[in-house]
């Protein structure tokens, strides 16, 4: 006789999550400063020096107590497209506008109500990538195929082009998701890469699903790629037709993860029946952190807080790039993007090369980190990546300077007590 299943089913927790609960139960909180959390998935919200000061109180107006339209206010939406326009699309016909632009509250709502107006299809995504993928695509699973790519790990996962053009095609995709730069490993595109990307999606008639979240970080890109965050946007060669659907907001790059102010970019289409998922999927986003969102629009604002937090961040990534490659960890070479470094440890001491051992290892140290096994998107089928996935781990270089250069310095005497 079949087990009779419980009123809830059993939701799985993300990697990060089941890490940070394991750290709990060895004394972790967010007080206790001798922890060092390289698992951390925020960046740090304090003020930087030289940088705009960080937006803290609005007065708020009657209105402010209302629901705004789902999709978001006009401002907003105004202050997004022409956002996009300014930096990227000055020189192009094909402007955006307001009915390119639907608001949402944070991340996963903006990627939950695309994959809600989905037609039934075929949905691809590299393995590994952002791990609440599958897990947000698991309530739609009667109607949409999930469909991973598989990476390989002769070169830290990433996948190229060629790749991704034969699994669109040949698998009949109706859409394709990937984070752009890429969590966990660091892999961007760009460029060339993405302007064929967006030529896939027209001729195979696949939404290229783009989760922008990390395009604020991106290390090493030289010329005007390298001046701004890094987009699809100048590549869609018509806004209103093109199947590109861009996800940002202001939880990474602007460092407000607790506003929950995200958004999506597409054809007036497609934003159409995203809204039209919002009436009852989440009713749309706050209405006072739309008008601070406005706020941190702004064109000089925006660029000030970009280029200084890149400065801090590119240094905070050097305090543990140069560290591991003397300890014997491989890290993924620039240009690559996301506040994480994805360090392959096969070069450790027996005892540290495997990402679980090292993981309950570091957390006798008061360290954080997460496996690599946490981020196969595909965890059913016994692949020579998953397999792989037990020898990587992925460290956040978002906690503050003084609690990485902590962390790095225990880490060593840790791994240099095992040789």
């Amino acid at each position: 006789m079949a087990k009779k299943s419980g009123i809830f089913r059993n939701v799985p927790h993300t990697g990060e999550t089941l890490c940070i609960e394991e750290a709990i139960k060895s004394g972790f909180n967010t007080r206790r400063t001798q922890w060092c959390n390289f698992a951390q998935g925020e960046p740090e919200v304090s003020q930087f020096q030289d940088a705009p000061s960080r937006l803290s109180w609005i007065t708020l107006e009657t209105h402010d107590h209302e629901s705004s339209p789902v999709g978001g206010s006009d401002e907003l939406r105004d202050s997004i497209a022409q956002y996009y326009n300014q930096l990227y699309r000055e020189d192009l016909d094909s402007k955006y506008k307001k009915e390119n632009v639907s608001v949402a509250p944070g991340g996963r709502v903006a990627l939950s109500r695309i994959l809600n107006a989905l037609g039934d299809g075929k949905v691809g995504y590299r393995n590994p990538d952002c791990p609440s993928y599958p897990h947000l695509l698991q309530n739609h699973e009667y109607r949409l195929k999930q469909v991973p790519l598989q990476a390989s790990p002769d070169k830290g996962f990433f996948v190229d082009l060629a790749q991704i053009e034969k699994h669109v095609s040949g698998k009949k995709l109706s859409s394709f998701l990937m984070s752009n730069p890429c969590n966990p490993t660091g892999q961007i595109m760009s460029g060339a890469e993405l302007k064929k990307l967006v030529t896939i999606g027209r001729q195979n008639k696949c939404a290229m699903i783009m989760d922008e979240i990390y395009s604020h970080y991106v290390f090493g890109l030289e010329g005007e790629e390298g001046d701004r965050p890094l987009s699809v946007a100048p590549f869609v060669r018509n806004v209103d037709r093109d199947p590109i659907l861009i996800v940002d907001g202001l939880g990474k790059g602007w460092r407000y993860p607790g506003w929950r102010l995200s958004w999506i970019v597409g054809p007036p289409k497609l934003i159409e029946a995203v809204n039209n998922v919002a009436h009852y999927f989440d009713g749309g986003a706050s209405v006072p952190a739309q008008r601070l969102a406005i706020k941190a629009l702004e064109e000089g604002r925006s660029q000030q807080e970009r280029t200084r937090g890149l400065q801090v961040f590119t240094e905070k990534r050097s305090i543990l790039t140069e560290k591991f490659q003397e300890l014997g960890m491989k890290c993924v070479e620039e240009p690559c993007g996301t506040f994480y470094v994805w360090a392959d440890i096969r070069g450790l001491p027996k005892g540290l090369n495997n990402a679980d051992k090292f993981f309950r290892r570091a957390l006798e140290e008061k360290l954080i980190v997460i496996p690599g096994k946490h981020f196969d998107l595909n965890p059913a089928n016994k692949t020579s990546a998953s397999k792989e996935l037990k020898n990587w781990v992925r460290f956040s270089f978002a906690p503050s300077t003084t609690s990485l250069s902590m962390g790095v310095e225990t880490l060593a005497a840790m791994i240099e007590g095992a040789r």
